[in-house]
């Protein structure tokens, strides 16, 4: 198989990058991307994508995420990581694990945040992080996030267990240090796992050091779990790859989106619902 997906539990020090590059080399392909990046400190779930696969890593970009975070309180980074120079100390003001959960209830929901400076959204054409490791900040736009699930937990004086559902685009080191402040802190997350993707845990996620051809899932298979699938016949599957409309009466139960297959469930292309019918977003042939 040389196109698919692959679930990779990322270690510390590699960036997400770095997990492609070595993907390219063990499987000897061209094409490999990733979905969500993972800063180099945060371990867990990467999914890959190689071959076919890389064009539909977008329909991944939107899923919902958990994490696992240590924040460490009393001091603040410049990065509000582990990897960043401290830039403050304070004594800690002392809370305990009620004073945890009434402020977890309390961020659930929708709210807005504003990106790091350590990021890689692009503001005039620059990633944020390039102007940041040249010492320039500059102003940023609050972007809507939203929590869905949140809990902490007192584990030592001076560090918070998180644990945490959020949406796309939710940053967890800014979460951190707002969470510190909340408690007259200040802190910098210590650790970072992402342990869940939408549906898929990183408990079913391989190391780079064992993964093999045998953990490549189909196309068919990863983007079954979240939207609907549609098997068409041997003549309908050259007109699908001419971008034929789709004029179906299909119950959409995941999403607007359906994936078209052929008979031995090969995937062929992304159909989004429109007005009149289904027009083809994204061919994977």
């Amino acid at each position: 198989m040389n196109s698919g997906f692959l679930l990779i539990d990322k270690k510390e020090g590699w960036t997400s990058r770095d997990v492609c590059n070595k993907i390219q080399h063990i499987f000897n392909v061209k094409k490999v991307g990733h979905s969500g990046t993972l800063d180099p400190f945060a371990t867990g779930l990467l999914i890959v994508g190689i071959g076919n696969a890389t064009k539909a890593l977008s329909f991944l970009e939107d899923f919902t995420k958990e994490y696992i975070a240590v924040i460490k309180l009393g001091k603040k980074t410049d990065t509000g990581d582990v990897t960043g120079n401290f830039i403050d100390t304070k004594s800690i003001s002392d809370f305990s694990n009620n004073d945890l959960n009434v402020l977890s209830n309390s961020l659930l929901g929708k709210s807005m945040q504003i990106p790091p400076m350590t990021s890689a959204i692009k503001v005039n054409g620059k990633k944020l992080y390039e102007l940041a490791h040249k010492g320039i900040e500059i102003n940023r736009e609050p972007r809507e996030i939203e929590i869905f699930e949140m809990n902490m937990i007192k584990s030592n004086v001076d560090e918070i267990i998180l644990k945490t559902h959020v949406s796309k685009g939710t940053y967890i080191r800014t979460l951190g240090e707002d969470i510190a402040e909340k408690l007259n802190n200040v802190g910098y997350l210590l650790s970072l796992r992402r342990t869940k993707i939408n549906s898929i845990r990183v408990e079913d996620a391989k190391s780079l050091e064992t993964i093999n051809e045998k953990d490549i899932k189909s196309i068919s298979d990863v983007l079954s779990s979240f939207m609907e699938v549609i098997k068409v016949d041997d003549e309908t599957v050259i007109k699908i790859k001419n971008g034929m409309k789709l004029n179906k009466d299909i119950s959409l139960k995941k999403s607007n989106n359906i994936l078209l297959v052929d008979n031995a469930n090969n995937a062929l292309a992304v159909y989004t619902k429109s007005m009149n019918g289904y027009l083809c977003k994204r061919g994977l042939w």
